[in-house]
């Protein structure tokens, strides 16, 4: 039923009933005043879990968080001006990674545009081609016309989300009263479907889609499967760890190695792990011509390893990507073909039309896991000082996450280092990622996000810069009930950089006033100003001891990079002699 106060909390009502009735059961809100018909809507639907964030740019985060967590579209609301402006970080991230996101920008009436108006931008278009769909809502009565425009609106937000896998673009107008001021008459609508929505809590309009793999794709594909001799599945990032099963039974019925990325969901988890290999960024960095594959077939992004990219272009096999959501994610640039269809769908239908025996590719198999136990055991005599560093951080941590955890990698150093050393557990864990736009920013608010949507103690692992970017994230963190263990790798800022030819090109001081930036921050007083525990981790004991933490905790570990880049180039060694 629509609040009939007046015609902004009719629309507002009917708009926020229909995203609710779609899909969406949590919103972050950035307080304001031209936005007040969509916080009373919001705060009014109880189907709907609301947070209120001052930030708008960590509001967008939370809101991803939320999203990524459940697989649900979630909603961010703001107000008018640049504090729509400051949603766009959040919107990229979730058009580069296909997470739906539904954005609600309030703003000024068409009259008060263009005249000099206060906190008014044109917000027309404003997030360009990062969106799904940008609709201009318009102004309007709360007549029959104008109640079923807002419902339809809401569904169909929600279908080009989901189907569409991304953000989508709301831009709506008030003119006041902004508040709940009563206004009699206003409310002119009397069907029932616009007073109260569909019968049986249905959306107005639901997007359906069928991405079932059809009899010949399904043929074609174990076809090719079963044609391989060195078949070999590359597993990227891939947001629903249920995929795990699936990806892992085709391992087992073709006898193919799995590359698993660190954010695929398949290094953690009870399923058949014995096909999977970590190590693969250190094995290809030593040429295996007894490795090289003549077929592989890719679910997920393409992984964070430069090196693995380098390799599927040079070895000249042919490539399958599975890839639902429709984009063309192939920087290898010479994949052979796209499969627009569910990976468990796809799986499933693939699986008896196979006609190759696994038992033949087991002399495959097995030298690739040779190799995975080699290199991981090379890692291992490396690092067997129980010294902190950056690799035996990654290292350590995969081994302390928990049943049921949510961990959050950040871009930079941490996903390459978690990417190479972290070899995984029988622990159902989850790993996200912001690699869509592979941005530092927004991380403590993406990460208190997971944690609400997920309700799961969510470990944030991320650098001295990347904490640096989002301070103001650390009061969503506050708020969240279940516990954020932010594990702070401070290496006195931008140690990638280090490994860049950049570093050996340009005068050592130049280099370190142009890239390194250190933050020179005291992480102790940023939990502190937050209300956060905060502690020191010095030794491998005070690192696996924060999986006792109950409450949010910023755990600060600072390390030497001097000789970050020269402990890199030794495991690499170790690992092509362990292989020689």
């Amino acid at each position: 039923m629509i609040d009939a106060t007046n015609r902004n909390t009719a629309l507002a009502s009917a708009l926020v009933d229909e995203l609710r009735r779609a899909g969406a059961q949590s919103a972050v809100i950035a307080p304001g005043s031209r936005s007040s018909p969509l916080a009373l809507a919001l705060d009014r639907e109880a189907g709907i879990d609301l947070r209120v964030v001052l930030d708008e740019r960590s509001a967008g985060f939370v809101a991803l968080g939320l999203a990524l967590s459940t697989g649900r579209p979630a909603i961010v609301a703001c107000t008018s001006g640049s504090a729509a402006a400051n949603l766009h970080p959040a919107v990229v991230e979730a058009d580069q990674a296909g997470v739906p996101l539904i954005v609600l920008t309030s703003d000024r009436p068409p009259e008060l545009r263009e005249i000099g108006a206060g906190q008014t931008i044109d917000q027309v278009g404003l997030y360009g081609s990062h969106v799904r769909w940008f609709h201009e809502v318009g102004t309007h009565e709360a007549d029959e016309a104008g109640i079923l425009h807002m419902r339809s609106t809401g569904s169909r937000a929600i279908a080009e989300a989901i189907l569409g896998r991304g953000p989508v673009h709301l831009n709506l107008s008030w003119r006041d009263p902004l508040g709940p001021e009563p206004r009699a008459g206003d409310v002119t609508a009397v069907s029932r479907t616009a007073l109260e929505g569909r019968s049986g809590g249905r959306p107005l309009t639901t997007g359906l889609s069928g991405r079932e793999p059809s009899e010949g794709l399904a043929t074609a594909l174990a076809e090719a499967i079963s044609g391989a001799d060195r078949g070999l599945i590359v597993a990227g990032r891939i947001a629903d760890r249920s995929l795990a099963r699936p990806i892992s039974a085709l391992a087992a019925a073709t006898g193919f190695p799995v590359l698993a990325d660190i954010t695929s969901q398949l290094r953690f988890g009870s399923h058949d792990r014995s096909p999977v290999v970590a190590a693969y960024d250190l094995i290809l960095r030593h040429e295996a011509p007894d490795l090289t594959p003549d077929f592989v077939i890719r679910f997920g992004d393409m992984p964070t390893s430069k090196a693995l990219r380098g390799w599927l272009t040079a070895t000249g096999a042919d490539q399958i990507v599975v890839d639902p959501a429709g984009r063309w994610n192939e920087p290898t640039r010479v994949a052979g073909a796209f499969v627009r269809a569910e990976p468990a769908a796809t799986i499933a239908a693939v699986l008896p039309r196979l006609t190759s025996d696994p038992a033949g590719a087991g002399g495959w198999l097995s030298r690739w896991t040779g190799s995975e136990q080699a290199a991981q055991e090379a890692i291992d005599s490396v690092l067997a000082d129980g010294s902190l560093s950056e690799p035996a951080v990654q290292r350590l941590l995969a081994t302390t996450y928990g049943e049921g955890d949510r961990v959050l990698i950040a871009s930079s150093m941490p996903i390459r280092d978690a990417e190479a050393f972290a070899a995984g557990s029988e622990a159902e864990v989850t790993v996200h990622s912001n690699r869509g736009a592979n941005g530092i920013d927004g991380l403590p608010s993406t990460a208190a996000g997971i944690a609400a949507g997920s309700g799961a103690p969510t470990w944030l692992v991320l650098g001295d810069l990347a904490f640096a970017h989002d301070l103001g994230g650390l009061a969503a963190v506050a708020a969240t009930d279940a516990p954020v263990r932010i594990v702070v790798i401070d290496n006195g800022g931008g140690g990638i950089f280090d490994f860049l030819p950049q570093a050996g090109q340009v005068d050592p001081e130049r280099f370190a006033a142009l890239f390194t930036t250190p933050s020179q921050m005291d992480v102790g007083a940023a939990a502190r100003a937050f209300g956060i525990e905060y502690v020191e981790v010095r030794d491998a004991d005070g690192l696996t001891g924060l999986a006792a933490a109950t409450e949010s905790v910023i755990a600060h570990v600072p390390l030497d990079r001097s000789g970050n880049v020269a402990l890199h180039g030794e495991v690499a060694s170790a690992v092509a002699g362990a292989l020689g």
